[in-house]
């Protein structure tokens, strides 16, 4: 039996960026349970799963239109450096959680500080980047 669009499976991943940098894993934990096809994962992900047998390994190469897409520049957002933030000791690099207009939170990144504002970017920090997965398929459902 091999992974087919709606199955549930649960596999074993290590993502690692094209440098080998290993962003994620799931390792020292459970694996990964999804559906295929019902886009709980990024498309590459769940089109590099298909036709896996049970127990397979696989090292599968995402590109970043078939994982979190290219950097949005309009996601790059510039906002006031209040005393609030300069109180907190803000540095580049650092997480910040914003809201949105529909009341949801995402974290945002600080990319930059001037004297009066400062530019965040709440684009995925995986966007533009390439992926590489090593998948270990562990169940077929």
């Amino acid at each position: 039996m091999t992974a087919q669009n709606g199955n549930k499976v649960k596999v074993h991943y290590t993502g690692k960026l094209t440098d080998g940098t290993v962003f994620d894993s799931s390792r020292d934990r459970e694996p990964l349970e999804f559906t295929i096809g019902a886009k709980q994962m990024i498309a590459g992900f769940e089109q590099g799963v298909i036709g896996m047998g049970l127990g397979e390994n696989k090292t599968i190469n995402i590109p970043s239109d078939q994982a979190y897409g290219p950097v949005n520049d309009q996601l790059l957002v510039e906002m006031p450096y209040e005393d609030q933030l300069k109180q907190m000791d803000v540095k580049v690099g650092t997480e910040l959680p914003a809201q949105l207009a529909n009341g949801n939170q995402i974290m945002v990144v600080v990319k930059e500080i001037k004297d009066t504002t400062i530019l965040v970017d709440a684009n995925h920090p995986l966007a533009g980047k390439d992926l590489i997965f090593d998948i270990e398929m562990v169940e077929i459902g």
